[in-house]
């Protein structure tokens, strides 16, 4: 008898002991109401009559699937996110939420298609960072009163339907080509302002011309080449292209 009492009394102490670890805390109902939140370390419970929910305080990465989204402009796009949060009132965490883990998790996708429907796809794939903002921001306001707090959220992954992808890819080609072109008459308009100018330069000052003359004879000298052309100036060969005066007889 001694030793079947002894044993219940240690099966009532090991109910009654509970052991919480740094990162988790305890709210703990006696006879169906909240007491008090405890934690961490060990904690005694009073057997039969109270009961202990361990709730962890670390930040949970939830991986949100895949959501069939359709933007502003009415293109059909599959977005998946991750969102990062955690407990901050375990006793709200309990209470105010079934389950918070999974409330968060169907907030989280149904927030998903709610903002990027309301965005094009330009500024989806160009300001991702506004739109993890903006989630964020929401997700945080509605989880605030189960005391969860969202720390970040990020789109991962955007996949675009296959037509799609290949007029993104046509424009940005049409647009490389066009850059090529604006950059190719920059150059001709910045050539011929220089040769404007050179042209100015060598009219005011007629020897330039001359040393220009002699530095283009001396580079086609030092090509290997059989035959040398040597361009005359027009001035050298004019006088002999000129007609004799004839005499008008007396």
């Amino acid at each position: 008898m001694i030793i079947f009492l002894g044993v219940l009394v240690l099966l009532a102490i090991s109910l009654s002991l509970k052991v919480l670890n740094e990162y988790e805390r305890g709210v703990v109902f006696r006879l169906g109401r909240v007491i008090h939140e405890v934690g961490p370390g060990m904690i005694a419970l009073i057997p039969g009559m109270d009961r202990m929910v361990r709730i962890d305080l670390r930040t949970i990465t939830l991986d949100v699937p895949p959501q069939d989204v359709i933007t502003r402009d009415n293109v059909t796009v599959k977005v998946n996110a991750v969102v990062y949060f955690r407990v901050v009132k375990p006793n709200r965490a309990v209470v105010e939420v079934e389950n918070f883990l999974m409330a968060t998790s169907k907030l989280a996708q149904t927030t998903l298609r709610s903002v990027l429907g309301q965005v094009e796809l330009d500024e989806l794939l160009a300001s991702r960072e506004s739109v993890n903002h903006r989630l964020k921001s929401i997700l945080d306001a509605q989880t605030e009163p189960w005391g969860v707090q969202v720390a970040n959220v990020e789109v991962k992954q955007i996949d675009l339907p296959v037509e799609m992808q290949r007029a993104m890819a046509k424009q940005a080609e049409a647009e490389r080509e066009r850059r090529s072109k604006i950059i190719a008459a920059e150059g001709e308009l910045q050539a011929a302002q220089k040769l404007s100018e050179a042209a100015k330069i060598m009219s005011e000052n007629p020897i330039s011309l001359q040393l220009r003359y002699l530095q283009t004879i001396r580079e086609m000298s030092h090509e290997k080449s059989i035959h040398t052309l040597i361009p005359l100036p027009m001035d050298l060969i004019s006088c002999f292209l000129k007609k004799p005066e004839v005499q008008e007889k007396k």
